[in-house]
């Protein structure tokens, strides 16, 4: 197993969870939620820069079949432009199949309220993510999920 701070990330269409792993990659703790739009690709970046990261983990939707339909491709378009923001650091896409959904039953079977959960849910899901690639890197011996390649796209607004 690798030392070293990992950032996880769930990117959703209004906000972005974001969680942190101890240096020993053994447990993933929620962070906090960055509003998606314009400075989220910075905040992000400045995260991970206090955290000095080793790499960041960005959660991949795809269908129970495997399959990746358009969240899929807006998350890749996502990671492109934050592996551009972060760089060096390097980006990793992993499967998030149910992430959100697993986070939502934490949460409930915590007698959190539904109008709370929302508040946390996103941070709840980047740490499902996030201790899932860790699980799996622990298991594996090797980093998880897919390299995201940098200087692949051109900058937009939205970060």
């Amino acid at each position: 197993m690798r030392v070293g701070v990992r950032i996880g990330v769930d990117v959703g269409e209004v906000r972005i969870g974001v969680a942190r792993s101890d240096p020993s990659g053994l447990i993933a703790t929620p962070v906090e939620t960055v509003r998606r739009g314009t400075g989220d690709l910075a905040r992000i970046k400045a995260i991970a820069d206090e955290e000095d990261a080793l790499e960041v983990i960005v959660g991949l939707p795809r269908s129970l079949s495997g399959g990746e339909g358009p969240a899929a491709a807006k998350v890749r378009g996502f990671a492109a432009r934050l592996a551009d923001a972060v760089d060096p650091v390097p980006v990793r896409l992993c499967d998030e199949r149910l992430s959100t959904v697993t986070a939502e039953d934490v949460l409930r079977s915590q007698g959190r309220k539904k109008h709370r959960r929302r508040a946390v849910v996103d941070q709840a899901a980047a740490v499902v993510i996030l201790q899932n690639a860790l699980d799996t890197e622990r298991g594996a011996g090797i980093a998880p999920g897919e390299a995201v390649p940098r200087g692949s796209t051109t900058r937009t607004t939205d970060g």
